[in-house]
C-alpha cells in the first residue's frame, strides 16, 4: 500500500544521501523513480539533488505553483516511487498534491527535509507534512559542539550566531550548523565572539 513518508533531520544528517540510496536501490531492480527538489535550492545548480560528499543527480524542480499531481499523472511510465529533497520549502498546495499522488495514483512518496528553521519555527512544507504524512521518521545526527542529538539549526554570519531575519536563506556548512537545544541557545562561537570583543 502506497504511503506518504516524511523523513526529517537537521543539516548534515544525510537526507540527500538517503534519497540517492533509495533511488539507486529501486533502479537496480528496474523500477523507475522520480526525484524532485525545491526550485528555491540552487546551491549546486537548478534542479539538482546534491550531497555534501559529492554525489548528485538531476531532479525535477518544484515551484510553489507547480501541480505535482498533474505532473506525475501525465508521465508515460508510472514511477514506483517519488522522492522529494528539500521538502521544507514546499507550499501547502504542493504537500496536498503529494498526498493525492499517494491516495489516487497509489505511488509512494518519500519527502526529505528540515523540520524547523533557524528561529526554531516550522517551515510551511514541514508543517503540512507533519499533518498529512502516514509515517514520520527522524534522521539523526549529533550536535557540532557535543555528543547530544542535534535537533535545531543554528544560522551564522561571519562566525556569529544569527537569530533574526528572513526564514529562507539558502546556504550550507558556511551558514548553518546542526546543534542540540543547549548549544542553540548558548553556542561556543558566541562565547568566543564575546571574548574577542572584551580584549
Amino acid at each position: 500500500m502506497a504511503q506518504l513518508y516524511y523523513k526529517y533531520g537537521t543539516m548534515n544528517s544525510g537526507k540527500t544521501i538517503e534519497i540517492l540510496k533509495v533511488a539507486h536501490n529501486y533502479e537496480e531492480q528496474g523500477k523507475p523513480v522520480v526525484i524532485m527538489t525545491s526550485a528555491l535550492d540552487t546551491r549546486d545548480g537548478f534542479g539538482l539533488v546534491s550531497s555534501r560528499i559529492g554525489m548528485r543527480r538531476e531532479a525535477v524542480p518544484i515551484s510553489n505553483d507547480m501541480k505535482i499531481f498533474d505532473y506525475i499523472a501525465s508521465l508515460a511510465d508510472t514511477p514506483y516511487c517519488v522522492l522529494i529533497d528539500e521538502c521544507q520549502f514546499l507550499s501547502k498546495e504542493n504537500v496536498y498534491d503529494l498526498a493525492r499522488v499517494v491516495d489516487e495514483l497509489h505511488v509512494p512518496v518519500m519527502a526529505f527535509g528540515l523540520k524547523n528553521d533557524f528561529q526554531n519555527e516550522l517551515f510551511e512544507g514541514s508543517k503540512y507534512l507533519l499533518l498529512l504524512a502516514d509515517k514520520i521518521d527522524e534522521i539523526k545526527t549529533i550536535c557540532q559542539y557535543c555528543s547530544k542529538k542535534a535537533t535545531m539549526v543554528l544560522r551564522t554570519k561571519d562566525g556569529v550566531p544569527v537569530y533574526q531575519g528572513e526564514q529562507i536563506q539558502i546556504g550550507g556548512n558556511e551558514t548553518y550548523i546542526p546543534v542540540c537545544r543547549k548549544h542553540y541557545f548558548n553556542p561556543p562561537i558566541a562565547l568566543k565572539e564575546k571574548d574577542n570583543l572584551s580584549r
